[in-house]
């Protein structure tokens, strides 16, 4: 079977977690958080990050009690049963499997406004297959070339950032101030807070950075560490360029509102609007690489998931295998790669495709945070594991935190809601299936012996 190697450092979780996020993940998003939010973007963000701070608390307790690869579906197997444990992996897969083939579609959409002569299928396909082969060559190895990667998107950024203020120096903005705070005419909280609700989709993937504890050369704490700086970092990233852009948008949210076929290029219009055309190609480039490398670190993030869950025997065992040469598990990641591909081009082939996919990515992921602030408070209260458990730590941030997920999930799309509840469905079955047949093997057993 063998064993996952410890040679990542503290600099390598980090450019996963963020690679995953990507530093202009607002970018894709900006109209239509601009258009639900009345124009309050940056509080979006900032609420959004201390919704996700929650959880990100959560990882860094239970990280430190199961530092093995699995992530949420460790968490919560030691901390409130095998049941539980399956459903929360079950969960989470909907969300490791979709996001990278969200991000996949971002890089073949705006490879394609690049070479329109190329298909946007074909690029997506082509995405896939080279990060699935860097996957494939070693994690030391994904994590250099996503390095140098996560530098080319900071970079831009850093020119973005420096641009944007030029441009309000040079000619001011275009309305108040202090609007991104406090929104266009009355603010609304039930706007932001159904804004917050898409916001988090920004966030997901530095919890990813908990799958790679059995790789990690400084071991759990280390491994906790990096998830609370890697939501920080992108905190403040966001909250910097929405305000910046907001500030200079030539669309105000109303307009954006009424127009939403525009919402989706609203960023890129306001770069070309504000500073130039030279901005706008940098900054789509810029997606359009970035993109397809947080893909190269959800999909290594799956293929730990699986990994993990087949190791369990929660499924086919023929996933749990290393290989020998590379260290990573080549099977689960081949196997994640898969699904990933048919997704993304399925989607790459439909006018609907990224709605369809968007729609849907984030509901596996927030119920499987709602188990993982659970496990919090199995293990270290009902299971009585802390030499002296705290209330605060261990009850009262992790049932806000489960309000927090819940309170998202209630303002998803009902699309979202009934592919998130089919999938949940479907889980059970399997699950109360696998635990069928091992019941009725050890009932076998018993006989046997009597």
């Amino acid at each position: 079977m063998g064993s996952l190697r410890r040679t990542l450092t503290f600099r390598d979780l980090i450019v996963y977690g963020l690679l995953f996020i990507a530093p202009m993940a607002p970018v894709g998003i900006f109209g239509t958080l601009q258009a639900t939010s009345h124009g309050a973007i940056t509080v979006v963000y900032l609420v959004a990050t201390v919704a996700m701070a929650f959880t990100a608390y959560a990882y860094a307790q239970m990280v430190r009690v199961a530092p093995q690869a699995g992530s949420v579906y460790t968490y919560a197997r030691v901390g409130l049963g095998e049941g539980a444990g399956f459903v929360a992996g079950w969960m989470a897969m909907l969300d490791y499997l979709l996001i990278p083939a969200v991000a996949y579609l971002f890089s073949g959409i705006a490879l394609h406004a690049l070479v329109p002569s190329v298909h946007q299928w074909v690029w997506t396909a082509l995405a896939v297959v080279v990060t699935t082969v860097l996957n494939l060559w070693g994690v030391r190895i994904a994590a250099l070339v996503g390095f140098a990667v996560l530098a080319m998107e900071i970079v831009v950024l850093v020119v973005f950032v420096v641009a944007a203020v030029w441009a309000l120096v040079a000619h001011g903005a275009q309305r108040g101030w202090a609007t991104p705070f406090t929104g266009e005419g009355a603010f609304s909280t039930s706007a932001v807070l159904a804004a917050v609700s898409v916001a988090v989709l920004s966030f997901l993937g530095f919890d990813a950075i908990a799958s790679f504890a059995e790789e990690s050369a400084g071991g759990a704490q280390r491994v906790a560490r990096a998830v609370l700086t890697c939501l920080v970092v992108a905190g403040v990233l966001f909250a910097v360029q929405t305000y910046l852009a907001a500030l200079l948008a030539p669309m105000s949210a109303a307009e954006l509102a009424a127009e939403p076929g525009g919402q989706g290029e609203a960023f890129y219009t306001t770069a070309d609007a504000a500073v130039g055309e030279w901005l706008q190609k940098l900054v789509a480039g810029s997606k359009a690489i970035g993109a397809a490398f947080a893909a190269l670190a959800g999909q290594a993030a799956a293929g730990r998931l699986l990994f993990a869950m087949a190791r369990d025997r929660r499924l086919p065992g023929a996933m749990s295998k290393v290989d020998a040469r590379r260290g990573v598990p080549h099977r689960a990641l081949l196997g994640a790669a898969v699904v990933t591909l048919v997704a993304a081009v399925w989607a790459a082939r439909r006018d609907d495709g990224l709605d369809q996919l968007s729609s849907i990515v984030n509901v596996g992921a927030l119920t499987a945070f709602g188990l993982l602030h659970a496990s919090v408070i199995g293990w270290f209260r009902v299971r009585g594991q802390a030499e002296v458990p705290s209330v605060l730590r261990h009850v009262v941030v992790p049932l806000l935190g489960l309000a927090v997920v819940i309170a998202v999930v209630v303002e998803a799309s009902a699309t979202a809601q009934i592919v998130g509840g089919v999938w949940l469905v479907v889980g059970l079955v399997v699950l109360a299936v696998r635990y069928g047949r091992r019941g009725r093997r050890t009932g076998r057993g018993a006989e046997g012996r009597g």
